[in-house]
C-alpha cells in the first residue's frame, strides 16, 4: 500500500486526489440545489479507495459526523462518490428526526478554587440561561444515594457506576428539585463520554453534563470532608427536529430475499468518530468492494445509517419501511474490531448457518469464541428485532489502549489501523458472502409474543423500557 493509502496509485495520484475534491463539492452541490436542467454528470475517478484511505480522508477532512451537522451531510456525499466509483448506484434514504445541535457548553468551578471544568452536554439538553448552584453528592442517583435535607436549586454530582437510566436520573433529580446534574467520566485522563440523554428525543428537563473523571472525584473528595464547592453552569445547545439521510446500497441475488448489513455513519462531535462508527463505516465500504460481481442468492442490501448516536433513529426508519418484505437477517457492524466470535443475538434458528459458515473455515481460520447466541441491545440491530427480523453481530473487542478513547476528542483515525480494517473486513465478507450464497436459509420473521421473548430471556425489558423502545 502507498503511503497515501491507495492501492496502485502511480505518480498521477496527485491530480486524481483533486479530482475526487472536485467530483464531491459538485454532488454536495447537486444535492442541495434546485436547479431545473439536471447538469452533466461528473467524472469519477479511475480507481477505488481502500477502505482505510477512505476512513482516513472522511475523518481528517470532515471531523466529527454528528447528524443534522453539514459536515456528516458533506462525508456522506464523499462516501456516495467513492461508491459510484465501485460501480454502485447509492441511494439516499430521507428522514427527519429530533436533533440537537451543540452550542457552547460551560461550566465552572466558583469555589473553593475557581476554574473551568472539562464538560460537554448530553444530547438533548436544552440551551438554558447561567446559573450558579452549590453541588451536591448523589452517588449512583438511586433514591438513597440523595442526601437528606433541602436540595432545591442545587446541582447533583453523579458518580459514573449509576446502574439507572439516565430518564430515571433526570425524573429523581427534579423531583428533589435540582438544577442540573455533572455525570462523572467513567475514563480517567481527561475523557469525556459523549452520549445521547434521551432515546426519546424529548428535552431533558434539567441540563446534564459529561464532566472530567479527575475533576469530578476532586469535587466528590471536597463535599465528603464538607468544604462547599459552587459551579456556574451554562449552554447554548439545543434540540431541533433536523433532516438526515441513509445511504443504501442493493447488491442483487437470484432471489428477493434480503440479508441487511449495517453501519452506523453518524459520530458524537467532540472527535472524528473514527472508532465510533468509523470502524463500521469502513467495513461496510470494504464489504461493497468485496461483493463486486458475487454470484449471490439473497439480495444484499448495505446500509449506512444516521441518528444511531442519539436515539437509533435512521435503523428505526428503516425497519419501519420493511413491511412484509422477505428478510433473511440483519448483520449490524458498530465498533466491530476483529473478529473472535460471530453472534446469532439470541436467535436460535440463526445458529445452523452461522455454525454451516464457521465449519467451513478450517481449524486453523476458525474463530476463538466459535458462533454465540446472547442478545443485548442499543445499537442498530434493536429497531430490526423488534420488527421480528433476525440480527448477527459480531464479539470483535477493539484493544483497551484505543477504545478507552471513544465519544471523546481522541478517538481520532490513527486510533484505527489498517491491519484492523482488513483483517477484520475479511472475515465479515467471508461471513456475508456465504450467507448470501446459502439457499437453505430462508426469510422468516418472530411473532411478537416470541420477540418479547427475545428480550425478556436475557433480561434486557428494564433497559428497553427506559430507552422508550417496549412495545409490548
Amino acid at each position: 500500500m502507498r503511503p497515501n493509502g491507495r492501492e496502485g496509485v502511480g505518480k498521477g495520484s496527485r491530480s486524481r486526489t483533486a479530482r475526487r475534491w472536485r467530483v464531491a463539492a459538485v454532488l454536495l452541490m447537486m444535492s442541495a440545489a434546485c436547479a431545473s436542467a439536471a447538469p452533466a454528470a461528473p467524472t469519477l475517478p479511475a480507481e477505488p479507495l481502500a477502505a482505510h484511505a477512505l476512513l482516513t480522508q472522511l475523518c481528517d477532512d470532515y471531523g466529527g459526523r454528528l447528524t443534522g451537522t453539514a459536515a456528516n451531510a458533506a462525508a456522506m456525499q464523499r462516501l456516495a462518490v467513492e461508491l459510484r466509483v465501485l460501480g454502485y448506484e447509492p441511494e439516499f434514504s430521507p428522514f427527519t428526526m429530533p436533533g440537537w445541535v451543540r452550542g457552547e457548553d460551560r461550566v465552572a468551578l466558583l469555589a473553593p478554587v475557581a476554574r473551568p471544568l472539562r464538560v460537554a452536554a448530553l444530547s438533548y439538553t436544552q440551551s438554558h440561561a447561567p446559573f450558579e448552584a452549590t453541588v451536591v453528592s448523589i452517588g449512583g442517583g438511586r433514591p438513597e444515594d440523595y442526601p437528606a435535607g433541602e436540595l432545591s436549586g442545587r446541582v447533583g454530582l453523579l458518580d459514573s457506576s449509576t446502574p439507572l437510566q439516565m430518564p430515571d436520573i433526570v425524573a429523581a433529580a427534579q423531583g428533589r428539585g435540582l438544577r442540573g446534574i455533572l455525570f462523572i467520566n467513567r475514563e480517567g485522563g481527561g475523557q469525556l463520554l459523549a452520549r445521547t440523554g434521551s432515546f426519546t428525543g424529548e428535552p431533558l428537563r434539567l441540563p446534564v453534563y459529561s464532566i472530567a473523571q479527575e475533576e469530578g472525584r476532586w469535587i466528590q473528595r471536597l463535599l465528603a470532608r464538607g468544604v462547599p464547592a459552587r459551579v456556574r453552569m451554562e449552554t447554548k445547545s439545543q434540540c431541533r427536529a433536523v433532516d438526515t439521510s441513509n445511504l443504501i446500497v442493493h447488491i442483487p441475488g437470484k432471489h428477493p430475499s434480503r440479508i441487511v448489513v449495517g453501519a452506523h455513519f453518524d459520530s458524537w462531535d467532540l472527535g472524528q468518530g473514527a472508532m465510533d462508527n468509523g470502524i463500521g463505516i469502513a467495513q461496510l465500504y470494504a464489504l461493497a468492494r468485496a461483493l463486486r460481481g458475487a454470484a449471490l442468492h439473497h439480495t444484499v442490501e448495505l446500509i449506512w445509517f444516521n441518528g444511531e448516536e442519539q436515539g437509533l433513529w435512521g435503523s428505526r426508519h428503516e425497519a419501519a419501511r420493511l413491511g412484509d418484505s422477505p428478510v433473511v437477517a440483519m448483520i449490524n457492524l458498530d465498533m466491530v474490531g476483529v473478529p473472535i466470535g460471530v453472534n446469532a443475538l439470541g436467535d436460535e434458528s440463526l445458529v445452523p448457518a452461522l455454525e454451516r459458515w464457521h465449519a467451513t473455515r478450517g481449524a486453523d481460520r476458525r474463530l476463538a469464541k466459535g458462533v454465540e447466541n446472547i442478545n443485548w441491545v442499543a445499537s442498530d440491530h434493536t429497531p430490526y428485532q423488534l420488527a421480528g427480523v433476525r440480527t448477527v453481530t459480531f464479539n470483535a473487542p477493539i484493544p483497551r489502549e484505543s477504545v478507552r478513547y471513544y465519544h471523546d476528542l481522541a478517538d481520532t483515525v490513527d486510533k484505527v489501523s489498517p491491519a484492523l480494517i482488513d483483517e477484520s473486513s475479511a472475515i465479515i465478507s467471508d461471513v456475508v458472502r456465504t450467507l448470501g450464497a446459502d439457499e437453505m436459509l430462508v426469510a422468516v420473521r418472530r411473532s411478537k409474543s416470541d420477540t418479547e421473548q427475545l428480550f425478556t430471556r436475557f433480561g434486557l425489558e428494564r433497559r428497553m423500557r427506559g430507552m422508550g423502545l417496549w412495545p409490548f
